[in-house]
């Protein structure tokens, strides 16, 4: 399906060298946000305690987080789950004062009891139907492992699509589209790190999605270079690769204009549930198409990509064939 057709090919692989120092750039900056400011971790990575309230009605939780963040709990996470009335609350552990003991376990447990207390009395100033079900504390060890979980189903996910890529076309594309699928990773946790906006698991789903979606354009533009490659035999390899990106602009419009479309409606209109994930796919989405054109493409070529790597040529014919002896 195509909306338009341009008929000229626009010469993308001309400036190749502008847009990956632009790249280039970007991610050193990403990098550099990374290691000097860091991630805000979630309380289901750092530990916490955790609330489950339930009200009469459909609860707000935006008003709910709110009051919350008004007893000065900055870092509190509010979801409905199961139905619309009931709401988990998740809190970071009490703040101990500045050069005071670690307290005990005991201590610590009477702590978080007198917090979970002043939440549930602020919710009942404007809802004093809501009801408190149940408590838990996340430990440490716990955000321990999310975290670990999380990394290492990223790098399955990259071994996973650098093999698919191999496979199906050959190493160098690998090579090309992996790095521009981790430009676009690391894009995205450099503005979590630089706006220190919160990093859930909702943002790591969101993360892992993009690379999938980032692989998908790769292999569209990869799969056309390589008809190219069959149909355009006396053209260069710079001129497959434009004509390659030329004609699928068209259908990249429609896939990620239709999807940034959804993903704006979840920011806009999903509240801060939803805050998270949807800011990270505005971004991967933004710079999939960007690192899929421009990088991908470019890392290709300026590894040797050629018409050998995935054609095989055409044999010539022996002039002795057919002759008579």
């Amino acid at each position: 399906m195509e909306l338009f057709r341009i008929k000229r090919d626009i010469p993308f692989m001309r400036h190749a060298l502008i847009f990956n120092v632009i790249s280039a750039v970007t991610f050193v900056a990403a990098v550099f946000f990374l290691l000097t400011r860091g991630l805000h971790l979630s309380v289901e990575f750092t530990g916490g305690t955790s609330m489950e309230v339930s009200y009469s009605q459909a609860a707000d939780t935006t008003k709910i987080s709110e009051t919350i963040k008004a007893l000065g709990l900055s870092e509190v996470v509010v979801q409905t789950f199961g139905k619309a009335q009931d709401v988990v609350i998740r809190m970071p552990l009490p703040k101990v004062a500045e050069g005071a003991a670690k307290p005990t376990e005991k201590e610590l447990n009477a702590m978080i009891t007198a917090q979970n207390e002043r939440v549930l009395n602020a919710l009942k100033v404007d809802h004093p139907d809501v009801k408190l079900q149940r408590t838990a504390l996340v430990g440490a060890q716990v955000g321990d492992e999310l975290a670990h979980d999380g990394v290492m189903a990223l790098l399955f996910v990259i071994v996973g699509v650098m093999a698919y890529l191999a496979i199906r076309f050959e190493w160098k594309y690998s090579v090309s589209a992996i790095i521009a699928n981790l430009h676009d990773v690391v894009i995205i946790l450099g503005f979590f790190a630089f706006f220190q906006w919160e990093f859930d698991l909702a943002v790591l789903a969101a993360v892992l999605a993009v690379l999938g979606y980032s692989v998908n354009e790769s292999v569209v533009i990869f799969d056309r270079i390589r008809e190219n490659f069959l149909k355009m035999r006396k053209a260069t390899v710079t001129e497959v690769i434009d004509n390659a990106i030329t004609s699928t602009i068209s259908r990249t419009i429609i896939t990620h204009g239709s999807t940034q479309m959804m993903v704006l409606s979840m920011l806009l209109f999903g509240g801060p549930t939803l805050a998270g994930f949807a800011k990270a796919l505005t971004i991967g989405i933004c710079f999939g198409i960007y690192s899929s054109v421009f990088v991908a493409a470019a890392i290709a070529m300026w590894l040797g990509v050629k018409r050998e790597d995935l054609i095989k040529p055409v044999k010539e014919k022996d002039e002795t064939d057919g002759a008579v002896v």
